[in-house]
C-alpha cells in the first residue's frame, strides 16, 4: 500500500508518494551560492540572516511545531555547536512534500521564515531564498527540467544574453523570471516587452524612447524600456517577430551597450541584461530573410531549450498537485482527483503544454464536476493512441512550420500578382505604381526584387521557400 500525501486546503486530493515531488535544489548548487555569498562578504554581521526551515521529518519536528524551529538548528543556520549546519539541511524545505510522506503538508512547508524586523537581510541570501522557494521547485519536476535549472544557475550571475526557446505554453516566461530572480540584478526592475504586439514604429519608441518633438504627437520626452530596465533585466518576448529594421538597431545596442532616443543625439548607456524569448524556428526565419543572422548569434550567447510537457510525463502529476493546491485555495473549493483521473492526466498529449494543463485543472476546480473533464481526457487519450501508429504527413515531417510557410508563400504570390497588375496599368512607371499601391517608392523597389520582377515582366521567378524553410534562389539563365 503506497504512502500518500495530502494538501491542507483540499485533503480529499491524495497522490501516491511515487509521484511526489523531488528535492527542489541540489546540495551542490545551494552550496555554491552560499559559498559565493560568503566570499562576497554579504552575510550580515551577527549571523541573523534569513534561512530556510530544516527537514520537517527530523527529530519528530513538523512545520506546525510551536516555536517554529527544529531541534538543534539555530535561526542563523548553526548546527547547535557553533558549526555551520549543512547547506543540505538549510534548503531541504524547498521541496514539495516533507521528508515523511505520511505527514500533512503545511502551507508554510517549503517557505522561508521571514527574518526579524530589525535584521538586515543580505541581498545574496534574499535572492537565494526567492529563487529556491518560488522557482526551483517548478524547475525540478523532471530530469529535463533539472537540466534547464542547472543552466539557469550557471548563467544567472553573469550579464550574458540568453535566448530561451520552446513551444507555446512550456513555461519560457517562468525560466526568464527565474534567471532574473537568481541574478545579482534581482533587486532591479524586471521589464517585459512583447515584440509581436506592437507595430515597428511603436515598438522602436517603446524600447528606446523619444525626445520631445521627435514626431507628431511627441509633446514630451519619453524614456524607453532600456532606460527603465537599467540595473535590471529586459525580457524581449516573441523576439522572432521583431521587424527587420528594428533588428539592426537592437544589434547595435547589444554590441555597443549604448543607444539614442528617437529624435535625439545623446548617447545613453544600456545597463540592462537582455533575455530573449521565442517559439519561432529562427533558423527557418533566417533562411527566409526574416531574421538577421548576426542578431541571432548576438542573442544566442547562451541558449535554453525548454522541453514540451510530452517529453517529461513524470512532471504531470506534480504539476496537477501544484495547480490543484493553488486553485482550491483561490476558489475555496475542495475537489478530489482520483487515481483514474490522474492516470488520464498523465497519458494525455497536452499540445498546449503547461498552460493547457493549468487551464484543465482550473476548469476542474471551478466546475466541481469531474465527469466532463474525465470524458475529455479519455477522448484525448484514445485519439492519441489511435494515431500513434500512423505515419506523419510528408509536409509535417519536412517542416515544423508548414502552415506558416504556406501562409508566407501565399502572401508572396498575392503581392506578385498585385505588382504585375499595377505596373501593367501604368506601363511600368514605378513611381506611379507606388502611388497606386499606396506604398513608398523604396518599398516598391524592394518588393520588385523579392518577387523577381523587372521591366517587361521577365521570366525571372521570385525567391520562394521550400518545405524546409530554405530559400530557393532564382535560377540564373
Amino acid at each position: 500500500m503506497p504512502a500518500f500525501w495530502e494538501t491542507p486546503q483540499c485533503s480529499a486530493f491524495r497522490v501516491p508518494h511515487t509521484v511526489g515531488c523531488h528535492r527542489a535544489f541540489t546540495v551542490g548548487s545551494a552550496a555554491a551560492i552560499a559559498s559565493r555569498s560568503a566570499q562576497e562578504g554579504d552575510r550580515p554581521a551577527g549571523g541573523d540572516s534569513q534561512v530556510l526551515d530544516a527537514d520537517p521529518g527530523e527529530a519528530g519536528w513538523t512545520p506546525e511545531t510551536p516555536g517554529g524551529s527544529p531541534p538543534g538548528l539555530a535561526d542563523r543556520g548553526d548546527a547547535g555547536d557553533g558549526r555551520q549546519a549543512p547547506v543540505d539541511t538549510q534548503v531541504r524545505s524547498a521541496t514539495w512534500g516533507p521528508g515523511d510522506p505520511s505527514k500533512t503538508i503545511s502551507p508554510s512547508a517549503g517557505r522561508a521564515r521571514s527574518p526579524s524586523r530589525g535584521s538586515a537581510g543580505s541581498g545574496a541570501e534574499a535572492r537565494r531564498v526567492t529563487y529556491l522557494v518560488e522557482y526551483a521547485p517548478l524547475l525540478s519536476l523532471s530530469a529535463r527540467a533539472r537540466t534547464v535549472r542547472d543552466v539557469i544557475e550557471k548563467v544567472a550571475d553573469t550579464d550574458a544574453t540568453v535566448l530561451i526557446r520552446g513551444e507555446s505554453g512550456v513555461g519560457k516566461d517562468l525560466v526568464a523570471r527565474a534567471i532574473h530572480a537568481a541574478s545579482r540584478r534581482h533587486a532591479g526592475p524586471w521589464i517585459k516587452v512583447n515584440c509581436a504586439a506592437l507595430p515597428a514604429e511603436l515598438l522602436e519608441t517603446e524600447l528606446f524612447g523619444h525626445e520631445k518633438g521627435a514626431f507628431t504627437g511627441a509633446h514630451t520626452r519619453k524614456p524607453g524600456k532600456f532606460e527603465f530596465a537599467a540595473r535590471g533585466t529586459l525580457c524581449l518576448d516573441e523576439v522572432g517577430e521583431m521587424p527587420l529594421g528594428l533588428q539592426a538597431k537592437l544589434l547595435h545596442v547589444l554590441q555597443d551597450r549604448r543607444f539614442t532616443r528617437i529624435g535625439g543625439s545623446e548617447s545613453i548607456g544600456a545597463d540592462a541584461r537582455v533575455v530573449a524569448v521565442t517559439n519561432r524556428n529562427l533558423e527557418a526565419a533566417m533562411a527566409a530573410g526574416e531574421f538577421r543572422e548576426d542578431l541571432y548569434y548576438r542573442l544566442n550567447v547562451v541558449e535554453i531549450l525548454v522541453p514540451p510537457l510530452r517529453e517529461q510525463p513524470e512532471a504531470i502529476p506534480k504539476l496537477v498537485a501544484h495547480f490543484l493546491e493553488r486553485f482550491t485555495r483561490e476558489y475555496r473549493r475542495a475537489v478530489e482527483v482520483t487515481a483514474e483521473m490522474l492516470e488520464l492526466f498523465t497519458a494525455s498529449p497536452w499540445p498546449g503544454n503547461v498552460r493547457e494543463l493549468e487551464n484543465a485543472v482550473r476548469r476542474l476546480v471551478v466546475l466541481g464536476d469531474d465527469s466532463h473533464v474525465l470524458a475529455e481526457l479519455a477522448r484525448r487519450v484514445r485519439a492519441t493512441r489511435a494515431g500513434a501508429g500512423e505515419a506523419s504527413p510528408p509536409a509535417a515531417r519536412r517542416s515544423p512550420e508548414g502552415l506558416k510557410l504556406i501562409a508566407r508563400r501565399a502572401a508572396r504570390d498575392a503581392e506578385r500578382a498585385a505588382l504585375v497588375e499595377a505596373l501593367g496599368r501604368v506601363r511600368w512607371n514605378r513611381a506611379q505604381a507606388a502611388r497606386l499601391l499606396k506604398v513608398s517608392y523604396k518599398t516598391l523597389l524592394l518588393k520588385l526584387v523579392e518577387c523577381g520582377l523587372d521591366e517587361g515582366r521577365s521570366a525571372k521567378p521570385p525567391a520562394t521557400l521550400d518545405g524546409n524553410g530554405e530559400r530557393d534562389r532564382p535560377r540564373q539563365e
